[in-house]
């Protein structure tokens, strides 16, 4: 329950003092012998005295009451508020002269739309108006004009007890009211697809966010905690239909990643490959262009030298040549160019088998 009334019973026990003195204890027998004496001596004495017994017994057991540790007591005195009061044992003027209500304001309260939960204790958690009315609030149109059953769940919590009870008549029911209203204009702002499937989050926020904005100015003593949607379905003549829509978007987002999937694999093996060939391609003509300018550079210098003095250089040429190709002939006839009465023959067949 959301308010509990306690106005004439105590919800909680006294507990005993401690043992008395000797001094007590003969004064409390005093008083029951004189008790006695009285009851027994009969007459009008007697039925007075037990009268103010019985009226000093009922005003002891209405003048406390135990506030639980998750509410506080809103005390109203001749109907007009008091003041607040904390968890704990307490005391009042008795017979009803002080009434006190139990609001739980640090208990986490909520409010369900389409369905309701089994064994509910507070008669606001769903509609009191039977499955009709229950199946009335989840019937909401979309911005595309498309039908859709939502059900959702409102979470919130008391913040101001005195606002709760005395601002606004039945705070929970406006409550209901203001949720129902709230959510069916968020709904209708959204087309059919985004309230089932992507939307979902977005409707959330911004109903949150409408409904705290109205609970304020209407200054109903509510804090909206959360807003959650549960089921969200299209209507049953068209559900199947439905269904098969939505197997077949799912069908195409499926293609859509599998291809995408490919493409991310392909893709970035072939650009891997075609920056690989561009990097070889610059090594290769940075390569070639180092040689040539090497080339160019010892041309250069041979050039130079060969300028300031050419049979020298000529000569030096001739005798590096040799060093290079000499060593990879590996028979060698050498003869005098000089010599007249030689004739140069060379066996052919005996150098048949030899490496030049």
């Amino acid at each position: 329950m959301i308010q509990q009334n306690d106005n004439n019973s105590p919800t909680g026990s006294r507990g005993s003092g401690s043992s008395p003195g000797s001094d007590i204890e003969l004064l409390f027998q005093q008083a029951q012998d004189r008790l006695r004496q009285v009851l027994s001596s009969g007459g009008p004495r007697g039925g007075i005295v037990l009268i103010l017994l019985v009226l000093a017994a009922l005003l002891a057991w209405t003048a406390y009451y135990t506030v639980p540790s998750d509410s506080v007591a809103v005390v109203q005195r001749f109907g007009k508020y008091l003041k607040d009061v904390p968890p704990g044992l307490h005391f009042k003027l008795p017979l009803g002269i002080d009434a006190t209500t139990i609001v739980p304001v640090k208990r986490q309260l909520k409010q369900e739309f389409g369905f309701a939960t089994p064994g509910a204790s507070d008669p606001y958690q769903s509609s009191r108006g039977g499955q009709r009315e229950t199946r009335r609030e989840t019937e909401m149109v979309t911005g595309d004009l498309n039908a859709a059953l939502v059900e959702w769940v409102v979470q919130y919590r008391i913040s101001a007890p005195v606002k709760f009870l005395f601002e606004v008549r039945e705070p929970s029911e406006t409550l209901r009211y203001v949720s129902e209203s709230v959510m069916r204009e968020v709904v209708g702002d959204r087309t059919v697809d985004e309230v089932i499937t992507i939307g979902r989050q977005e409707i959330e926020t911004e109903a949150l966010t409408k409904m705290q904005a109205l609970s304020t100015k209407y200054a109903m003593g509510i804090s909206i905690d959360q807003v959650q949607l549960k089921n969200i379905n299209p209507p049953q003549p068209v559900q199947e239909s439905f269904n098969e829509v939505n197997q077949a978007q799912q069908e195409k987002e499926k293609l859509i990643n599998e291809a995408r999937r490919d493409y991310n694999k392909v893709i970035p093996l072939a650009e891997g490959e075609k920056d690989q060939r561009i990097r070889e391609a610059d090594g290769y003509r940075l390569k070639r262009i180092n040689e040539a300018e090497g080339d160019v550079a010892r041309f250069s210098a041979l050039l130079a030298e060969y300028s300031k003095a050419p049979e020298v250089t000529r000569r030096r040429i001739y005798i590096e040549t040799l060093q290079d190709v000499m060593p990879h002939i590996n028979s060698k006839i050498i003869i005098d160019e000089q010599s007249r009465s030689i004739l140069p023959l060379l066996n052919l067949d005996s150098q048949k088998g030899d490496k030049s």
